[in-house]
C-alpha cells in the first residue's frame, strides 16, 4: 500500500485577526508520509524566518532521505534508525536556525516551536518542541498526544493552577523549549501505533487557545469526512473567536493500512524482538 493512498493531509495557515503578518509555516505530503508545523517567535519578521528555515531545511532534508532509492521497496526500517535520524536532522536545523540568530542582529534571539509526524509502518513518529500540538481522534475519542514545553503546563503539572485557570492566564507564550534559541536542544519523541480510521490533527496555539479542545473534537467528529471543510472551519472558528495569534492546521487520514511488506526473515526476526 503507497503512502499516498493511505494517508489523506490537508494543510491551512491563516495570520489570525490581529497580526500583521504570518509566522507560522507548515509542509505537508502523503506519499512521504511527513507532515510538519512550525510557529516562529521573535521581534520584526524573526519569527517568520525561524518557522521558514525550519519547515525548509527540515523538509528539505527528509524529503532527500525518504524518497526512493533511499528506501528500497521492502526494505523496512528499524524504529530506533528512524527516530535517531529525526532527532538528527532536527538538531542540525537547530543549529542553523541558532547560528542565522547569532550572525544577524535583526533574527537575535528568533526560535521557534516544532512539531514534525513522519508515518510509517503503522506508527507515527512525533518529535516536537514548544507548544504546538499534535492530537488524535480515534473512535469518538480526541486525545492530546504531545504534552506542551511551557511554564503553563509546568504550573499545570505542578498543580499550582487548574485547567480552567490555564485557560485565561497571561503566561500561555511563556516556552522551557524551542528550536533555534540554544545551540542545543533536547527534542522530544514518541512513537504511536496509527489505526485505519484515525484522525491526526498538528496545530499552533492561534487554534487551541481560541478554541477549547471539546470544540475542536466536535468539528473533526461533524467534518472530518471533508479535510479541506473541517480545517476552513477550525481557522473560521479560531478567527471568529478573535483570532489573537497565527491560525495554522494540518489534518492527517488514516484510510487504511500502510504497513511496509516483509520478507519471511523479516517475519520471523519480529518474533524474536
Amino acid at each position: 500500500m503507497r503512502l499516498a493512498d493511505a494517508l489523506e493531509m490537508v494543510t491551512r495557515t491563516d495570520p489570525g485577526m490581529v497580526r500583521s503578518h504570518n509566522e507560522d509555516a507548515v509542509f505537508a505530503d502523503a506519499s512521504l508520509g511527513l507532515a510538519i508545523l512550525a510557529d516562529g517567535m521573535g521581534g520584526y519578521n524573526a519569527g517568520e524566518v525561524a518557522s521558514g528555515m525550519t519547515t525548509t531545511l527540515l523538509a528539505s532534508n527528509l524529503t532527500q532521505f525518504l524518497s526512493p532509492p533511499s528506501v528500497p521497496d521492502g526494505e523496512v526500517m528499524t524504529a530506533d534508525f528512524l527516530q535517531q535520524r529525526l532527532l538528527d536532522e532536527v538538531s542540525a536545523v537547530n543549529v542553523a536556525v541558532f547560528n542565522a540568530s547569532e550572525s544577524q542582529p535583526q533574527y537575535a534571539g528568533m526560535g521557534t516551536t516544532l512539531v514534525a509526524a513522519h508515518f510509517y509502518d503503522n506508527r507515527v513518529l512525533v518529535a516536537h518542541l514548544g507548544d504546538s500540538r499534535l492530537y488524535r481522534l480515534r473512535n469518538g475519542r480526541f486525545e492530546q498526544l504531545t504534552r506542551d514545553h511551557s511554564l503553563l503546563q509546568e504550573q499545570l503539572d505542578g498543580g499550582m493552577i487548574s485547567a480552567e485557570e490555564a485557560r485565561h492566564s497571561h503566561n500561555k507564550n511563556l516556552l522551557t523549549r524551542a528550536l533555534g534559541v540554544d545551540p542545543f536542544v533536547e527534542t522530544e519523541i514518541h512513537a504511536h501505533a496509527v489505526l485505519p480510521g484515525d484522525l491526526f490533527l498538528v496545530c499552533s496555539d492561534g487554534l487551541n487557545d481560541m478554541i477549547d479542545d471539546e470544540e475542536i473534537a466536535n468539528v473533526l467528529r461533524v467534518l472530518g469526512g471533508d479535510l479541506s471543510l473541517a480545517a476552513e472551519e477550525l481557522v473560521e472558528l479560531a478567527n471568529g473567536n478573535g483570532g489573537r495569534d497565527n491560525i495554522s492546521v494540518i489534518l492527517v487520514r488514516v484510510h487504511s493500512s500502510f504497513a511496509v511488506p516483509r520478507g519471511w526473515w523479516q517475519k520471523l526476526l519480529a518474533r524474536f524482538k
